[in-house]
């Protein structure tokens, strides 16, 4: 029989017990002896669970991506904060930046969150807080590059891979069954920049201060998950619209950063996570897959994740019959969403499934979640879908 594997994207739902630490943590009351022990056991835990549901590819649900607060929205990128030397912390919030920065034709840059195109289409929505799409946010400060980008959280990221490592061996896994995620040069580069000359400068300074954290992951065994919402995402926070040529060329720069950062790692581990951005908004100014994915597939990588089950993207699934994938490449699309409350029936996760093993061989697809579910669904149905993707793989699996 086929064994369709399967994974997630990362963020996985704290445990209550971490998330009174960490609060305790920020308030001075617990030493770092007593949350160590918590986060350790908090990460072992989240990773017995994920063996026990019937995942195949694990982390430590990025437990060590510690934010202030209950609700961890922008651990995928804040984490960065503090393993990247060069950058001064200000009290701004990036929720409520009210700076406008507006891009030029041939020219793209990025705005402020309030600026995208999508809330100011849906303004009334967005700041309504009974309508869901940021509901529980708290304010989150953003850094400023005041002096030259270095990697200074090896110490970090090297306790990130001993929780996983010692949690894989436990539960009679490897390295090879483990992945940790980390943040893309072009997500590293979204802060506001007071040393840098241009934008290419930037990305560079970037790459090579990740490739230090990219490096430790995978010389532990394991594969690092590059997180790069900046490819897809950063289309609706240009403004106004850039034409499609001109964000290739923008999201190109970041490609090749990647690519930079990835010097001398095997491709076979690392994936590279492509998502429209995690939070509950209408998302109708995404740019399609299909605009973007040749060059996606540019980055050297082993497997691409992308969102392939809210209702958004889901279509997409049929630019497979025209998209060439390279022989030694797998695809991971999400077959469950962060996106709804609605917890997906295994034979449609199955459905998913089957449609891009149809397309590309049941062999080149790992079915996973669209994105993080920590943060943005309840724990109870995070891991309910969790199990109705593993009952939905072991369908699929049957069948083909």
């Amino acid at each position: 029989m086929t064994h369709i594997r399967t994974t997630h994207v990362g963020s996985l739902p704290r445990t209550p017990e971490l998330l009174e630490a960490n609060t305790r943590r920020h308030d001075g009351t617990i030493d770092d002896a007593e949350f160590d022990s918590i986060l350790e056991s908090s990460a072992s835990y989240v990773i017995a669970r994920q063996r026990d549901i019937g995942l195949d590819i694990l982390n430590e649900g990025e437990y060590g991506h510690i934010t202030s607060g209950a609700v961890d929205y922008g651990a995928w990128w804040n984490y960065s904060f503090s393993r990247l030397g060069g950058l001064t912390m200000t009290d701004e919030d990036r929720w409520a930046n009210p700076e406008r920065v507006r891009s030029t034709p041939g020219n793209p840059r990025l705005t402020s969150f309030p600026d995208r195109r999508d809330r100011q289409r849906f303004n009334e929505a967005y700041e309504d807080p009974t309508s869901g799409i940021l509901t529980g946010r708290a304010a989150v400060g953003n850094p400023k590059i005041t002096g030259p980008l270095t990697y200074i959280g090896a110490q970090a990221v090297s306790a990130d891979v001993a929780l996983l490592t010692q949690g894989l061996a436990a539960n009679g896994l490897g390295p090879a069954d483990g992945f940790i995620a980390a943040l893309s040069p072009g997500s590293a580069a979204r802060v506001k920049n007071e040393y840098y000359s241009d934008d290419v400068a930037l990305l560079d300074a970037c790459a090579d201060a990740m490739h230090e954290e990219y490096r430790i992951i995978t010389d532990a065994g394991l594969t690092v998950q590059i997180d790069a919402p900046d490819i897809a995402e950063s289309w609706d926070q240009i403004n106004p619209e850039p034409s499609v040529a001109d964000y290739r060329d923008f999201i190109a720069k970041r490609i090749a950063a990647v690519n930079r950062a990835l010097e001398g790692i095997p491709a076979e581990q690392v994936r590279f996570h492509v998502c429209w951005g995690s939070w509950h908004g209408p998302h109708t100014t995404d740019i399609p897959f299909a605009d973007i994915v040749d060059l996606v597939l540019d980055v050297r990588a082993g497997g691409y994740t992308f969102e392939a089950a809210n209702a958004r993207h889901e279509h997409e699934w049929r630019l497979w019959e025209t998209t060439r994938l390279p022989e030694d490449k797998v695809i991971i699309p999400g077959v469950v969403s962060h996106a709804t409350n609605v917890v997906e029936h295994p034979e449609l996760v199955a459905e998913r499934i089957e449609r891009f093993a149809g397309l590309v061989g049941p062999e080149r697809v790992i079915a996973s979640t669209d994105c993080g579910l920590g943060g943005r669904i309840h724990s109870q149905i995070a891991w309910a879908k969790l199990e109705s993707l593993a009952a939905g793989a072991r369908l699929a699996s049957e069948r083909l």
